[in-house]
Formats: C-alpha cells, structure tokens, sequence
C-alpha cells in the first residue's frame, strides 16, 4: 500500500488538526534524530507487550509518527497484521520508506482517531506511543475509540508523558502541543483492568512519564 492508497478523512479540519500538521510538517525532518532524547519507555513497553499471555495478531499504532514503534512491533510479533494511523502526511511518508526498505508490510492510515475504524472490533492490540497527551482536545474521544474498536478482553498499550512539577517546563511542553498535569492514568485505570502501570522519572524529576497495559473491561 503506498502513501497514495492512504485513507484520509472527509471530516472538517479541526483547530487542533490543523495545528498539529503545521508543527509535523517541520518536525518531520528533525524527529528521529531529536526524538529520542526524552521520548523515554517505548521500546520497553513493546517488551512488556510481549509478555502477555497471547501475543497480538491485528496491532494498531496510534500515532505512529515516522513508523518507529511499527519497525519494533514488526521485529517482535512477526505474525501480526500491523496498521498505523497518524494525523501528518510528513510523518506517514518517513514511515513507508522505512517499512518498505525493511519489506514489512502495514497499513498506513492519514486521519484523525476521533471514531471507531471499523463497524465490528478487530483489533487485539492498541497502541498510544506519545500521542494521546498532543490530541487537545480529543484524547478521551480517541481511548473512547480504541476501546470500540478493541476485541472483547483486548489490550491496550500506552506510553507518554505524565506529569511535571515545574510550572514553567509544563507552560513550555504546552507550547509544544503537549498536555502533562497527569490526566491520563486516572482515565486508563477507569476504564481498563491495568496489567503494567510504571510511573518514571525523566533528567532527575524534571517531569514523568509511564508506560500502562490494561485489558479492556467486560461489556
């Protein structure tokens, strides 16, 4: 599937979306080589993915930016049909050289995730890598979708920021589309039965992070 077969979203530009591919369309060049500087717990995240009682066979990757997390998730669930969705066309382009110089077939979607993809759940894996805490607003609206479309007893995989206790850093990261005054882990032991949930610090405390696994609840 190349970029041009992409399913895209008929749906009024939101303020939000329009932010965001403004911000991508630059950061696109620059993300694998900064990104990893503070973007701490996803690799060890796909890890702790691997040590569920079933390993996944139809993953979807929210967010999945220049397609990182699918090269991880490919190396350690060869079997699974893998999807990724992500708001910037930037980001999907880097993704597709990636995978298709490594042969590893996905499917990339360009779109907002503010609705179940498909009428029927048929995915047993979601992931949130860095993502739900730049969807302001709309986060809820998109765990509400991944919960929609999540099999019965599927697994949901987050890792993102936190929380900080530095007023200015959070008025800086907010700049940055970034949202961190610890809204999240409340919502996802709500509404999931945790499996992982690991709370770190990142540069001595300057702010949090975590990494949360949790089965989505009986209907």
């Amino acid at each position: 599937m190349s970029m041009n077969d992409a399913v895209r979203i008929n749906a009024p530009v939101h303020h939000n979306t329009a932010a965001l591919t403004r911000y991508y369309r630059w950061h696109a060049r620059l993300y694998d080589a900064t990104r990893w500087s503070f973007l701490f717990g996803r690799t060890a995240l796909v890890h702790s993915i691997a040590e569920l009682p079933r390993p996944p066979r139809n993953i979807l990757d929210i967010g999945c930016g220049t397609g990182d997390n699918l090269l991880r998730l490919a190396r350690q669930f060869p079997e699974a049909t893998l999807t990724g969705l992500d708001l910037s066309a930037d980001m999907l382009t880097r993704a597709r050289r990636k995978l298709d110089r490594r042969r590893i077939l996905a499917t990339l979607l360009h779109q907002r995730y503010d609705c179940p993809l498909r009428p029927e759940p048929v995915f047993d894996l979601i992931v949130f890598s860095y993502c739900l805490s730049m969807i302001n607003p709309g986060w809820s609206q998109a765990l509400e979708s991944a919960l929609r479309d999540l099999q019965p007893s599927g697994w949901l995989a987050v890792a993102d920021f936190h929380e900080t206790r530095f007023p200015a850093f959070q008025r800086w990261m907010a700049i940055n589309h970034v949202r961190m005054d610890g809204h999240l882990l409340p919502w996802l032991n709500t509404h999931c039965q945790p499996l992982l949930e690991t709370p770190s610090a990142a540069y001595g405390g300057l702010w949090r992070y975590f990494q949360f696994i949790g089965q989505k609840r009986g209907e």
